[in-house]
């Protein structure tokens, strides 16, 4: 395999989380960071000269819906990674993007679908009123009359409108396993809950029908996974609709009445539809190793366009005509010159842990090379913790150099990972530095039985969550790691429960735990609390403008393992938050990590 430059894996176009059709179906809006930040792009249906719309810096944009008359891109950007979201309008001809809100130190945040159909009215919500709650605002788009129909004190989000612009679906977010729908008559300002229920459920509101009957929705009542059910307005009342035993991640259905999903099958996907009319199953493709990021559906229902992922490619735009069966590519992604059969596809494994249950893992072997036969390893730990290590991560520029470079990679999704059922997913509430700290010995256990792995270079990294899962592993199982990485871990989880946004408050107790009541299970399973134990040298990462994971979670780390003298390198990046947005910040923090792996676990020096 040739030796290729660092830089090479990291020569890549990014796409964010935003896919949307015109109106009129001739062009698809989406975002990616080809100008060095995740601007919007137009591109026509089909494929053609792609439109930069946006030149953002700082702002970063986040999600986009496009006006009924496709004369307008409504869009939300915040600055430097700080997540307090401001919303903006662009006309779809090409302008200067208009703020909308300019409430700097508040959330503003909207779906694909906020535009009412008849054009009058933006649904957004914010919590410019309150930082702990947020609001349903409704804007007039021609007088800018605001009005917040929703009695107050809950978080709220906007999903869709009902075709004749009469209702709106709105989710009442209690934690991230527990929501209701509520179906709010704009007109009359009656609110009704589509899915009252007893203990803690997913409900989810997924599109109406085209006939305006009713809509769609995502829910695991009385399952472990999530399936697809149909509330029927009238009757006030919901039945299933498919029930898989794989969580549905993506519904979307087009005014010609094709509904199509795709289901997170172990980690990958996969895309299934149905003729609404007829009940008959749609032609779709059989998806390589990877995962959908974002999906959408052309208004005639001819065309799917879709963020796509997968070993050997970053994240790039696809477009599916069901009428040919064509896949066709939109985008670029891979800029670097790096062959793709010289990446490396993950096995899907299992391994045991303590109590019996296997742990799913994405392994990454090395090509043969090492003249000893065996091979340093990073135990890279996902964050969320309800998220998942998906195939997505194969292709991220960092995975793929670490293997290039001699390295092996194994992300397990340790419990409380998303994707295996509610009952895995809730294992990790009150339990942060508990059982999964368990599965995180075993990983690193079942390396140790692997014959390729040498178990004196073994490293643990990972972000968020998977940076506190490091800082757990370090302090508390010194004895396995020979460097580790954290980038925006918490550290303390005293002080993290008491610093995170104002609207996550409402869910610490249940999620994380109390600072009063809590007070020693928190002190007990803090990183922080065992910082002594600290004997692998240690990089950490913090983004100065983070929100989530404030910027002294990681001071106080650095300064208890300096002060006991122990090695630590520590980078703060001033101009990002929860990770970096910038192309250039991001492809930094990626150099660090990898360039410290391999000055600590490999025998020849690091590239400079």
């Amino acid at each position: 395999m040739p030796k290729y430059k660092f830089e090479q894996f990291t020569a890549t176009r990014l796409y964010g989380l935003v896919v949307a059709y015109s109106p009129d179906g001739q062009y698809i809006a989406h975002v990616h960071n080809g100008s060095g930040q995740f601007n919007l792009w137009l591109i026509p249906s089909g494929g053609g000269f792609p439109i930069q719309m946006t030149t953002f810096t700082d702002n970063t944009l986040r999600g986009a819906a496009w006006s009924p008359d496709g004369g307008y891109i409504l869009f939300m950007a915040d600055q430097n990674g700080d997540e307090q979201h401001q919303l903006y309008q662009i006309a779809a001809s090409g302008s200067w993007p208009e703020a909308l809100t300019n409430k700097l130190d508040a959330q503003h945040n909207i779906t694909s679908e906020a535009f009412s159909p008849d054009g009058q009215w933006i649904a957004y919500c914010a919590n410019d009123a309150n930082p702990s709650n947020m609001d349903i605002i409704l804007r007039h788009r021609d007088t800018g009359e605001m009005r917040r129909p929703m009695p107050p004190g809950k978080l709220y989000e906007p999903a869709a409108w009902s075709p004749d612009s009469r209702y709106l679906t709105v989710v009442d977010v209690r934690s991230n396993t527990d929501q209701d729908v509520l179906v709010l008559d704009v007109r009359s300002g009656e609110v009704v809950n589509a899915t009252p229920h007893e203990g803690e459920v997913v409900f989810f509101p997924g599109p109406w029908k085209p006939d305006g009957s009713g809509f769609f929705l995502v829910s695991n009542s009385g399952r472990e996974f999530n399936g697809i059910a149909f509330y029927d307005l009238a009757r006030n009342a919901w039945d299933w609709f498919e029930t898989p035993d794989h969580d549905v991640e993506q519904l979307v259905v087009s005014q010609s009445g094709r509904l199509v999903w795709a289901l997170n099958e172990d980690g990958r996907s996969r895309l299934y539809g149905k003729d609404l009319a007829t009940g008959a199953a749609l032609r779709l493709p059989d998806l390589p190793l990877g995962v959908i990021g974002a999906l959408d559906i052309r208004p005639d229902g001819e065309r799917l366009a879709m963020t796509f992922t997968r070993p050997g490619e970053a994240a790039n735009l696809f477009e599916y005509d069901l009428k040919t069966g064509e896949l066709k590519r939109l985008g670029q992604s891979m800029l670097g010159g790096i062959h793709p059969e010289d990446l490396i596809e993950p096995e899907l494994v299992h391994f045991p842990t303590f109590d019996g249950k296997m742990i799913p893992a994405w392994l990454y072997r090395p090509r043969e090379g090492s003249p000893s036969g065996r091979y340093p390893v990073v135990l890279s730990i996902h964050g969320g913790p309800e998220a998942q290590e998906r195939p997505t991560y194969a292709y991220n520029g960092f995975y793929q150099y670490l293997l290039s470079r001699g390295f092996g990679v194994l992300a397990p999704n340790i419990r409380g990972s998303s994707g295996y059922g509610i009952s895995y997913q809730k294992l990790i509430h009150r339990d942060w530095g508990g059982a999964e700290l368990k599965d995180i010995e075993h990983a690193a256990k079942y390396l140790h039985g692997l014959d390729w792995v040498d178990s004196n270079r073994i490293a643990v990294f990972g972000g968020s969550f998977g940076g506190f899962a490091t800082l757990s592993a370090v302090t508390r199982l010194p004895e396995y790691w020979a460097a580790a990485v954290d980038l925006v871990g918490p550290s303390n989880l005293l002080t993290f429960v008491k610093s995170v946004p104002p609207f996550w408050q409402r869910f610490m107790k249940a999620w994380v735990g109390d600072p009063v009541d809590d007070h020693a299970l928190l002190v007990e399973r803090s990183p922080i609390t065992y910082v002594d134990q600290v004997r692998t040298p240690l990089l950490v990462i913090q983004g100065a403008k983070d929100p989530r994971v404030v910027k002294a979670e990681s001071d106080q780390m650095v300064e208890r393992i300096r002060a006991n003298g122990g090695e630590v390198q520590y980078y703060v990046d001033e101009n990002e938050g929860h990770g970096a947005t910038r192309r250039e910040n991001a492809i930094k923090w990626w150099r660090m990590s990898a360039h410290f792996l391999e000055e600590h676990l490999l025998d020849e020096p690091a590239q400079a």
